[in-house]
């Protein structure tokens, strides 16, 4: 199951609808803190973060899920229209597991969160 952090109505069904019309379980929320509700009750196999979130924002929310044992090994990637080079580098660096720029590939984001959750699956194995 996936879990997709987003604000954005239209951003939010699209990252939905594509990743459903690939196979996927999905699972929204709209605010970080819904999010990190929501993966602590039922962890997700991954969690597709916005940064600019009402209330607290995506990087706190990383911080939180770290920060709890059911929550710490989760996949978390920042999915975010900033798009510079030193945004990459500053998601990562503040322990991101990806990153996803908005606007999305509909025809390359499947693929992209494909390797997210075989990368996790070849660590567990």
């Amino acid at each position: 199951m996936i879990l997709v952090v987003e604000d954005n109505e239209r951003n939010l069904k699209l990252l939905r609808d594509v990743l459903e019309y690939a196979g996927y379980d999905v699972r929204v929320a709209r605010t970080a803190e819904d999010g990190i509700t929501s993966a602590v009750s039922e962890p997700p196999d991954l969690v597709l973060m916005d940064l600019q979130l009402p209330g607290i924002d995506g990087m706190e929310a990383l911080r939180r899920l770290r920060e709890s044992p059911r929550t710490a090994d989760i996949p978390v990637v920042a999915v975010t229209a900033q798009a510079m080079k030193h945004d990459r580098e500053r998601v990562l660096d503040a322990g991101f597991d990806g990153y996803i720029e908005k606007p999305i590939s509909v025809r390359a984001f499947p693929d992209q969160v494909r390797g997210f959750l075989s990368d996790r699956q070849v660590g567990t194995e």
